[in-house]
Protein backbone atom coordinates (compact mmCIF):
# COMPACT_ATOMS: atom_id res chain seq x y z
CA UNK A 1 0.00 0.00 0.00
CA UNK A 2 1.45 3.23 -0.94
CA UNK A 3 1.77 6.27 1.20
CA UNK A 4 -1.33 8.29 0.00
CA UNK A 5 -3.45 4.79 0.22
CA UNK A 6 -2.88 4.76 4.21
CA UNK A 7 -5.46 5.00 6.28
CA UNK A 8 -7.97 5.24 3.40
CA UNK A 9 -9.46 2.07 3.59
CA UNK A 10 -10.48 3.57 6.76
CA UNK A 11 -13.08 5.77 4.77
CA UNK A 12 -16.39 5.54 4.17
CA UNK A 13 -17.91 3.87 0.79
CA UNK A 14 -20.21 6.70 -1.25
CA UNK A 15 -23.45 6.05 -2.58
CA UNK A 16 -26.14 8.54 -4.35
CA UNK A 17 -29.24 8.22 -5.96
CA UNK A 18 -31.94 10.76 -6.83
CA UNK A 19 -34.17 8.98 -4.22
CA UNK A 20 -34.60 6.69 -1.78
CA UNK A 21 -34.33 3.21 -4.47
CA UNK A 22 -30.49 3.63 -4.17
CA UNK A 23 -30.68 2.04 -0.55
CA UNK A 24 -31.41 -1.31 -2.41
CA UNK A 25 -27.93 -1.08 -3.63
CA UNK A 26 -26.94 -0.13 0.22
CA UNK A 27 -28.83 -2.94 1.93
CA UNK A 28 -27.00 -5.38 -0.42
CA UNK A 29 -23.70 -3.96 0.19
CA UNK A 30 -23.83 -3.70 3.91
CA UNK A 31 -25.19 -7.44 4.20
CA UNK A 32 -21.85 -8.32 1.81
CA UNK A 33 -19.45 -5.83 4.22
CA UNK A 34 -20.87 -5.31 6.86
CA UNK A 35 -17.40 -4.25 8.55
CA UNK A 36 -17.47 -1.05 6.20
CA UNK A 37 -19.28 2.56 6.41
CA UNK A 38 -21.33 4.27 4.05
CA UNK A 39 -22.42 7.62 3.29
CA UNK A 40 -25.72 7.34 1.07
CA UNK A 41 -27.22 11.00 -0.64
CA UNK A 42 -30.27 10.76 -1.73
CA UNK A 43 -31.53 14.05 -4.04
CA UNK A 44 -34.99 13.21 -2.59
CA UNK A 45 -35.82 16.98 -3.20
CA UNK A 46 -35.87 16.55 -7.34
CA UNK A 47 -36.56 13.02 -7.45
CA UNK A 48 -37.26 11.73 -9.99
CA UNK A 49 -34.38 11.99 -12.22
CA UNK A 50 -35.82 9.31 -15.22
CA UNK A 51 -37.81 11.97 -16.58
CA UNK A 52 -35.62 14.71 -16.87
CA UNK A 53 -32.99 15.59 -19.58
CA UNK A 54 -29.63 13.96 -19.84
CA UNK A 55 -27.87 17.73 -19.44
CA UNK A 56 -29.48 17.67 -16.06
CA UNK A 57 -29.14 14.43 -14.90
CA UNK A 58 -25.47 14.96 -15.82
CA UNK A 59 -25.30 18.28 -13.55
CA UNK A 60 -27.16 16.63 -10.73
CA UNK A 61 -25.01 13.53 -10.93
CA UNK A 62 -21.98 16.02 -10.42
CA UNK A 63 -23.71 17.90 -7.76
CA UNK A 64 -24.28 14.62 -5.65
CA UNK A 65 -20.47 13.19 -6.26
CA UNK A 66 -19.03 16.34 -5.33
CA UNK A 67 -20.41 16.47 -2.07
CA UNK A 68 -19.75 12.89 -1.31
CA UNK A 69 -16.14 12.94 -2.27
CA UNK A 70 -16.05 16.28 -0.03
CA UNK A 71 -16.78 14.37 2.69
CA UNK A 72 -13.50 11.88 1.86
CA UNK A 73 -14.96 8.20 0.64
CA UNK A 74 -12.36 5.66 -0.83
CA UNK A 75 -15.24 4.60 -3.70
CA UNK A 76 -18.00 6.35 -5.17
CA UNK A 77 -21.23 3.70 -6.38
CA UNK A 78 -23.65 5.35 -8.81
CA UNK A 79 -26.92 3.92 -7.10
CA UNK A 80 -29.09 4.55 -9.72
CA UNK A 81 -29.29 3.32 -13.07
CA UNK A 82 -30.88 6.62 -14.77
CA UNK A 83 -27.11 8.93 -13.47
CA UNK A 84 -25.29 5.69 -14.36
CA UNK A 85 -26.69 5.60 -17.62
CA UNK A 86 -26.30 9.87 -17.87
CA UNK A 87 -23.35 10.59 -16.28
CA UNK A 88 -21.18 7.76 -15.60
CA UNK A 89 -18.34 8.71 -18.19
CA UNK A 90 -18.40 12.63 -17.13
CA UNK A 91 -18.10 11.68 -13.47
CA UNK A 92 -14.80 8.88 -14.46
CA UNK A 93 -13.48 11.64 -16.15
CA UNK A 94 -14.27 14.61 -13.43
CA UNK A 95 -12.79 12.72 -10.72
CA UNK A 96 -10.02 9.83 -12.54
CA UNK A 97 -8.07 8.99 -8.81
CA UNK A 98 -12.04 7.66 -7.89
CA UNK A 99 -12.82 4.36 -7.97
CA UNK A 100 -16.46 5.03 -9.68
CA UNK A 101 -18.94 2.14 -10.18
CA UNK A 102 -22.65 1.87 -11.87
CA UNK A 103 -25.15 -0.88 -11.62
CA UNK A 104 -25.75 -0.72 -15.33
CA UNK A 105 -22.26 -3.02 -16.14
CA UNK A 106 -23.47 -5.38 -13.40
CA UNK A 107 -26.98 -5.98 -13.77
CA UNK A 108 -26.40 -6.50 -17.64
CA UNK A 109 -24.05 -9.31 -16.89
CA UNK A 110 -26.06 -11.55 -14.39
CA UNK A 111 -29.03 -10.96 -16.89
CA UNK A 112 -26.63 -12.33 -20.03
CA UNK A 113 -25.87 -15.31 -17.47
CA UNK A 114 -29.32 -15.94 -16.37
CA UNK A 115 -31.30 -15.62 -19.56
CA UNK A 116 -31.11 -19.35 -20.86
CA UNK A 117 -32.38 -17.97 -24.63
CA UNK A 118 -31.18 -14.67 -24.48
CA UNK A 119 -34.89 -13.19 -24.55
CA UNK A 120 -34.20 -10.38 -21.78
CA UNK A 121 -36.83 -7.37 -21.11
CA UNK A 122 -35.39 -4.80 -19.39
CA UNK A 123 -37.77 -2.47 -17.24
CA UNK A 124 -36.30 1.12 -16.53
CA UNK A 125 -37.33 5.20 -16.09
CA UNK A 126 -37.83 6.49 -19.37
CA UNK A 127 -34.11 8.58 -19.33
CA UNK A 128 -32.78 4.89 -18.71
CA UNK A 129 -35.03 3.36 -21.29
CA UNK A 130 -33.88 6.25 -24.28
CA UNK A 131 -30.06 5.54 -23.83
CA UNK A 132 -30.38 2.42 -24.50
CA UNK A 133 -27.18 1.74 -22.33
CA UNK A 134 -28.28 -1.58 -21.16
CA UNK A 135 -28.87 -3.03 -24.65
CA UNK A 136 -25.79 -1.91 -25.87
CA UNK A 137 -24.47 -3.87 -22.39
CA UNK A 138 -26.36 -7.22 -22.87
CA UNK A 139 -25.63 -7.08 -27.04
CA UNK A 140 -22.09 -6.80 -26.27
CA UNK A 141 -22.19 -9.78 -24.45
CA UNK A 142 -24.17 -11.89 -26.29
CA UNK A 143 -25.16 -10.18 -29.99
CA UNK A 144 -27.75 -13.08 -30.19
CA UNK A 145 -29.60 -11.90 -27.78
CA UNK A 146 -33.00 -10.16 -28.10
CA UNK A 147 -33.55 -7.08 -25.51
CA UNK A 148 -37.06 -5.76 -25.19
CA UNK A 149 -36.93 -2.39 -23.29
CA UNK A 150 -40.14 -0.82 -21.54
CA UNK A 151 -40.04 2.08 -19.65
CA UNK A 152 -42.34 2.01 -16.25
CA UNK A 153 -42.39 6.10 -14.79
CA UNK A 154 -44.89 5.11 -11.92
CA UNK A 155 -42.74 2.64 -10.25
CA UNK A 156 -40.55 5.29 -9.18
CA UNK A 157 -43.25 6.96 -7.41
CA UNK A 158 -44.84 4.12 -6.12
CA UNK A 159 -42.01 3.21 -4.00
CA UNK A 160 -41.18 6.58 -2.66
CA UNK A 161 -44.47 6.47 -1.32
CA UNK A 162 -43.61 3.02 0.45
CA UNK A 163 -46.79 1.59 -1.77
CA UNK A 164 -44.60 -1.82 -2.47
CA UNK A 165 -47.82 -4.31 -2.73
CA UNK A 166 -51.36 -4.03 -2.54
CA UNK A 167 -54.14 -3.82 -4.92
CA UNK A 168 -52.89 -0.30 -6.09
CA UNK A 169 -48.93 -1.94 -6.80
CA UNK A 170 -50.24 -4.50 -8.23
CA UNK A 171 -52.92 -3.19 -10.53
CA UNK A 172 -49.66 -0.79 -11.83
CA UNK A 173 -47.63 -3.22 -12.36
CA UNK A 174 -49.40 -5.36 -13.84
CA UNK A 175 -50.47 -2.61 -16.53
CA UNK A 176 -47.06 -2.12 -17.84
CA UNK A 177 -45.91 -5.44 -17.70
CA UNK A 178 -49.06 -7.73 -18.87
CA UNK A 179 -48.71 -6.86 -22.58
CA UNK A 180 -44.74 -8.01 -22.91
CA UNK A 181 -45.49 -11.29 -20.46
CA UNK A 182 -48.74 -12.33 -21.45
CA UNK A 183 -47.71 -13.67 -25.11
CA UNK A 184 -45.76 -16.67 -26.05
CA UNK A 185 -42.96 -16.68 -26.35
CA UNK A 186 -42.35 -14.12 -23.25
CA UNK A 187 -39.15 -13.11 -21.98
CA UNK A 188 -37.40 -15.92 -19.59
CA UNK A 189 -35.26 -12.63 -17.80
CA UNK A 190 -36.15 -9.49 -16.75
CA UNK A 191 -34.04 -7.22 -15.49
CA UNK A 192 -35.24 -4.41 -12.74
CA UNK A 193 -33.13 -1.34 -14.62
CA UNK A 194 -34.06 1.20 -11.52
CA UNK A 195 -33.04 0.88 -8.07
CA UNK A 196 -35.98 1.54 -6.97
CA UNK A 197 -37.95 -1.28 -8.81
CA UNK A 198 -36.61 -4.33 -6.36
CA UNK A 199 -39.07 -3.00 -4.17
CA UNK A 200 -42.02 -3.95 -6.02
CA UNK A 201 -40.60 -7.37 -6.42
CA UNK A 202 -43.67 -9.32 -5.05
CA UNK A 203 -45.93 -7.35 -7.12
CA UNK A 204 -43.81 -8.17 -10.34
CA UNK A 205 -43.57 -11.30 -9.46
CA UNK A 206 -47.32 -12.47 -9.64
CA UNK A 207 -47.57 -10.90 -13.25
CA UNK A 208 -44.37 -11.96 -14.93
CA UNK A 209 -44.77 -15.62 -13.01
CA UNK A 210 -42.27 -17.99 -11.06
CA UNK A 211 -40.29 -19.14 -14.44
CA UNK A 212 -38.79 -15.61 -15.58
CA UNK A 213 -35.41 -14.75 -14.13
CA UNK A 214 -35.54 -11.03 -12.24
CA UNK A 215 -31.96 -9.62 -12.29
CA UNK A 216 -31.64 -7.17 -9.72
CA UNK A 217 -28.42 -5.34 -10.32
CA UNK A 218 -27.89 -4.42 -6.29
CA UNK A 219 -26.72 -7.58 -5.20
CA UNK A 220 -24.13 -7.99 -8.20
CA UNK A 221 -22.95 -4.30 -7.58
CA UNK A 222 -22.36 -5.11 -4.13
CA UNK A 223 -19.84 -8.07 -5.82
CA UNK A 224 -17.97 -5.97 -7.84
CA UNK A 225 -17.60 -3.43 -5.02
CA UNK A 226 -16.25 -6.42 -2.92
CA UNK A 227 -13.59 -7.31 -5.78
CA UNK A 228 -12.59 -3.57 -6.48
CA UNK A 229 -11.81 -2.39 -2.73
CA UNK A 230 -9.66 -6.28 -2.66
CA UNK A 231 -7.73 -5.33 -5.85
CA UNK A 232 -7.46 -1.72 -4.77
CA UNK A 233 -6.07 -2.68 -0.80
CA UNK A 234 -9.15 -0.84 0.18
CA UNK A 235 -10.99 -3.14 1.99
CA UNK A 236 -11.32 -2.00 5.67
CA UNK A 237 -9.05 -3.93 7.91
CA UNK A 238 -10.36 -4.28 11.18
CA UNK A 239 -12.31 -7.69 11.09
CA UNK A 240 -15.50 -8.21 13.27
CA UNK A 241 -16.79 -4.67 13.35
CA UNK A 242 -19.82 -3.34 12.51
CA UNK A 243 -19.84 -0.36 10.05
CA UNK A 244 -21.52 3.08 9.78
CA UNK A 245 -24.24 4.09 7.63
CA UNK A 246 -25.28 8.47 7.66
CA UNK A 247 -27.24 9.72 5.21
CA UNK A 248 -27.73 12.98 3.58
CA UNK A 249 -30.53 14.16 1.72
CA UNK A 250 -31.52 17.35 0.73
CA UNK A 251 -35.19 17.33 1.53
CA UNK A 252 -37.81 16.13 4.01
CA UNK A 253 -35.89 13.88 6.28
CA UNK A 254 -38.99 12.93 8.26
CA UNK A 255 -40.12 11.20 5.75
CA UNK A 256 -36.82 9.62 4.54
CA UNK A 257 -36.52 8.07 7.54
CA UNK A 258 -39.71 6.55 7.62
CA UNK A 259 -39.51 4.91 3.70
CA UNK A 260 -35.71 3.93 4.20
CA UNK A 261 -36.40 1.98 7.40
CA UNK A 262 -39.14 -0.26 5.18
CA UNK A 263 -36.27 -0.06 2.65
CA UNK A 264 -33.25 -1.37 4.86
CA UNK A 265 -35.31 -3.05 7.45
CA UNK A 266 -33.67 -1.29 10.06
CA UNK A 267 -34.45 1.90 12.11
CA UNK A 268 -33.10 5.10 11.19
CA UNK A 269 -33.28 7.73 13.69
CA UNK A 270 -33.11 11.18 13.37
CA UNK A 271 -29.24 11.61 14.26
CA UNK A 272 -28.17 9.81 11.25
CA UNK A 273 -29.79 12.11 8.50
CA UNK A 274 -28.55 15.17 7.69
CA UNK A 275 -30.28 17.79 5.43
CA UNK A 276 -28.22 18.86 2.45
CA UNK A 277 -28.32 21.34 -0.45
CA UNK A 278 -26.98 21.03 -3.48
CA UNK A 279 -27.73 23.46 -5.93
CA UNK A 280 -24.84 25.45 -3.94
CA UNK A 281 -22.19 22.58 -4.29
CA UNK A 282 -19.24 23.87 -6.61
CA UNK A 283 -17.98 21.84 -9.59
CA UNK A 284 -14.43 21.29 -10.87
CA UNK A 285 -13.96 22.59 -13.85
CA UNK A 286 -13.87 19.54 -15.81
CA UNK A 287 -17.28 18.69 -14.58
CA UNK A 288 -18.40 19.29 -18.70
CA UNK A 289 -20.39 16.75 -20.57
CA UNK A 290 -19.34 15.49 -23.82
CA UNK A 291 -21.87 17.34 -25.55
CA UNK A 292 -20.90 20.73 -23.83
CA UNK A 293 -17.25 20.08 -24.72
CA UNK A 294 -18.45 19.69 -28.43
CA UNK A 295 -19.93 22.62 -28.70
CA UNK A 296 -17.71 25.15 -26.74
Amino acid sequence: MTTEQCGQDQLPIGLFDSGVGGLTVLDAMRRLMPGEDYLFLGDTARVPYGAKSQKTIVRYSLQAAAKLIGQRIKLLVIACNTATAAALPALRETWPDMPIIGVIEPGSRAACEASPSGDIAVIATESTIRSGAYAEAILRRRPEAQVRSLACPLFVPLAEEGWFDGPIAEGVVSRYLEPLFEKSPAPDCLVLGCTHYPMLAAAIRKVVGPEVHIVDSAATTAEVVKRRLADKGLAHPQAGRTGRIRFFITDDPQRFTRTGSLFLNMTITDSDVRLVDLENVPLPDAAETPTQRKSS
